[in-house]
């Protein structure tokens, strides 16, 4: 019998005790300090998400924390910090936060239906209210009633006249509630746009080469591409060819303007439009936008083994460790060339000026003149053989010399060769630029802009209305009535003071039938 008491206890025991607990949690929920809490925790995540590298956008970085510093990467690791967004803890937090608000809001949005359509209700002793007047008029009680009625109508109050007629009920000042709903809603809406249009959308650089043509697929971002977790791989196939890129300066040297012109194709081939993409002018074609984000410059290099070319193609240069206080037109570009197939492997570093007369200046003055137009642009190069150590993550510009050797030095004029032995040769044929462009696609913007101006229209009433109740009776004196007014703001009830001694004036006049 004891083992059969056990046994029906515990169950009711635990079922309590959960029971409580989720009391507890919703309970907690509800509370809009709870809301903010985790909006403050939520916020913490994304300042997390933007200092550490994430995975998918500098996965170079990540590799190089876990090389230089591999508990730090490790702890990271742990607490999903490489990966914020799709770590449990921030879905757990973004979650929570969404339920959270409609939690709060659900029940001030009930409560204020069911204010909007209550009438207001009477009261019974005016004198006893914080702000109470007295006034005689030389009419009827049922007159002047009537006249404060309209007034009140006019200065947009709800009025409601309960009993005999000699009695008003009024109030004003719903639109603060409904503003204020209208912006927690907003809110909602706003954290529901972001996480869908992060969720299945993407956000990827494309590097494309004047006279390239570029196709937005996942293979083409080279891993230098950021997908929602839902997004699906749903590319659009949409292709990009760079006519012309061109680059403007101020006589300070200041960038003035960056231009892409390019024309998009649908994934058939098929013609869309011929844009131009400048900063804050994105292109759109099938729900993605191509965003200027950047440029450089791309020689085109030849390689030849015994007359074979081995290698043909524009290579892509980049500025590294530019100092502070240099502008980066006073930096030469960097790239290189790996010869992968080769037996031992080669690389060769180039060292692009494209404005030989800035590498005349660094010669002749120790400084170098700003280079804004390619002029006879000239690299200077070393090549190297050995092992690329290829197995290793590294940026393409990068090489690895560790496990090379160096067998040779030169400088390069666009048109010229340069002869690195054992049959191989490197040439110089022409300088083009490249564009940088961001390409994403994220289908919350719009919902995101609603939310955005819901949230505006919102604060308008929630921070310049208040919430008012006046109360009017009108008792026989004689040939006429006494008017009497009550009333108090639920907020800034200090004002309602000058406020309510001009409504008492004009429910006065209005009552004696003078003047609006």
């Amino acid at each position: 019998m004891a083992d059969a008491r056990t046994h029906t206890v515990t169950p009711r025991w635990w079922a309590a005790s959960v029971g409580r607990s989720v009391a507890f949690v919703w309970r907690s929920l509800r509370s809009m300090r709870t809301a903010l809490v985790l909006l403050l925790l939520v916020g913490l995540g994304a300042v997390a998400g933007s200092l550490v590298p994430q995975v998918g956008v500098a996965d170079a970085r990540i590799a190089a924390t876990f090389r230089d510093h591999p508990l730090r990467a490790r702890i990271f690791d742990q607490l999903g910090l490489f990966d914020v967004y799709g770590s449990w803890w921030f879905t757990l937090l973004y979650t929570l936060l969404l339920v959270s608000l409609v939690a709060c809001i659900v029940p001030r949005t009930r409560a204020f239906v069911r204010n909007a359509l209550a009438k207001p209700a009477p009261a019974r002793d005016l004198g006893a209210m914080r702000h109470y007047a007295e006034v005689v008029v030389p009419v009827p009680p049922e007159r002047a009633i009537s006249g404060a009625r309209r007034a009140l109508r006019r200065r947009l109050f709800r009025v409601r006249a309960p009993g005999d007629g000699r009695a008003l009920a009024a109030d004003k000042g719903l639109a603060r509630e409904g503003g204020s709903l209208l912006f927690h809603w907003a809110i909602l809406l706003l954290l529901a746009g972001v996480a869908w249009g992060k969720g299945t959308g993407f956000s990827g650089q494309a590097v494309i080469v004047e006279g390239e043509t570029w196709t937005e697929a996942h293979a083409s971002y080279d891993g230098q591409i950021r997908e929602g977790r839902y997004f699906g791989e749903h590319h659009s196939g949409v292709q990009v060819r760079v006519d012309d890129f061109e680059a403007s300066y101020r006589m300070t040297g200041q960038p003035r303007d960056f231009v892409t012109r390019a024309t998009l194709f649908d994934q058939d081939g098929r013609l869309l439009d011929r844009v131009e993409i400048r900063v804050n002018h994105p292109a759109e074609a099938e729900g993605v936008r191509f965003y200027q984000f950047g440029y450089g410059w791309a020689p085109v290099i030849r390689v030849e083994r015994e007359g074979e070319a081995i290698f043909d193609g524009p290579v892509v240069c980049e500025q590294r460790d530019v100092p502070d206080g240099v502008s980066p037109l006073q930096v030469p570009w960097r790239c290189v060339v790996k010869l992968a197939s080769l037996r031992p492997q080669v690389g060769i570093a180039f060292e692009l000026w494209p404005d030989s007369r800035g590498l005349l200046s660094l010669l002749e003055t120790g400084q170098v003149m700003p280079m804004i137009v390619a002029y006879a642009p000239v690299m200077t190069w070393e090549a190297y053989e050995g092992d690329l150590r290829a197995e290793l993550v590294q940026s393409a510009s990068t090489l690895d010399t560790t496990a090379m050797r160096r067998i040779g030095s030169g400088v390069l004029g666009a048109g010229e060769t340069a002869d690195l032995g054992r049959g191989i040769t490197v040439s110089f044929l022409e300088l083009r630029r490249y564009t940088v462009l961001t390409v994403a696609r994220d289908r919350g913007m719009r919902i995101v802009l609603l939310a955005a101006i819901l949230m505006l229209i919102g604060l308008l009433p929630a921070l310049s209305s208040t919430r008012r109740k006046v109360w009017v009776s009108a008792e026989p004196d004689g040939a006429g009535a006494v008017l009497k007014v009550g009333g108090f703001a639920l907020q800034r009830g200090s004002r309602f003071e000058e406020e309510f001694a001009r409504l008492v004036r004009d429910l006065e006049r209005a009552a004696a039938g003078v003047g609006p």
